[in-house]
């Protein structure tokens, strides 16, 4: 066996046998990993909370076969205080949960390893909204993992923009030549704000208006659901 050592964050537990887990965590260097943790539920277990959704941890681990085995673990960033507050916990699980389906186990994947430790981040700060936070996380993975819708040009036929109609199936906007039916029809300032979302403008993304913000939020739900090809669980759980 190889002993390894790697920093990740803890995607989702699952229990085995009376008192062990399996622990599935994106790491820095080794992409996504399953791990038994021995011993984790028990009352005087050694990992305490070190081993939850959410924390990011310093660990080590021996290789196995089909899982790996957790030696040591230590927090670096609990995000603890996400599971007082019921809207930035579900975000929160959403995220967990997209970027479990958008992994394979072992394949390194360091832009979304810190795409979601910043996500993470920015959704334990009170001052930002959680709903912006999250659809800006699903944004760029989808668009990290070879998804990345179009807002400025038609995602069809590259005729530049802005364009009024926004098809999920077809990867974004689409000009009036390119309109298949069934294609939304969004407000402008909806579609501009996934832009400012994709590219990082928090400044303009604040200033837009509660039902910018919402009308944008179901565009990207519908967006990920259809291009991961299943529902994310959490996500009717948020509050919108």
């Amino acid at each position: 066996m190889t002993l390894y050592r790697d920093e990740a964050v803890v995607l989702r537990t699952q229990k085995l046998g009376e008192a062990d887990r399996i622990i599935t965590m994106l790491t820095r260097r080794t992409g996504k990993v399953r791990a038994v943790a021995k011993g984790v539920r028990r009352t005087r277990s050694r990992w305490g909370a070190s081993l939850e959704p959410f924390t990011r941890v310093d660990l080590q681990c021996y290789t196995g076969r089909s899982l790996d085995t957790v030696t040591q673990a230590e927090i670096l960033e609990p995000h603890a205080l996400l599971a007082a507050d019921y809207q930035r916990y579900t975000a929160g699980t959403v995220m967990l949960e997209a970027t479990d389906r958008l992994t394979e186990e072992r394949e390194p994947t360091l832009r979304l390893y810190l795409l979601l430790v910043s996500a993470l981040g920015a959704l334990a700060d009170v001052t930002r909204d959680s709903e912006m936070v999250l659809d800006a996380f699903l944004l760029r993975a989808m668009a990290l993992s070879g998804y990345q819708p179009a807002f400025s040009s038609c995602a069809r036929c590259g005729e530049p923009g802005p364009h009024r109609s926004f098809h999920v199936a077809s990867g974004g906007a689409v000009c009036a030549a390119c309109r298949p039916a069934g294609a939304a029809s969004p407000s402008p300032a909806s579609v501009a704000l996934m832009g400012d979302l994709l590219g990082g403008d928090w400044a303009a993304a604040e200033l837009t208006e509660r039902r910018v913000r919402r009308e944008a939020s179901g565009l990207v739900s519908a967006y990920c659901e259809f291009h991961l090809d299943r529902r994310l669980r959490a996500l009717p759980l948020v509050p919108r």
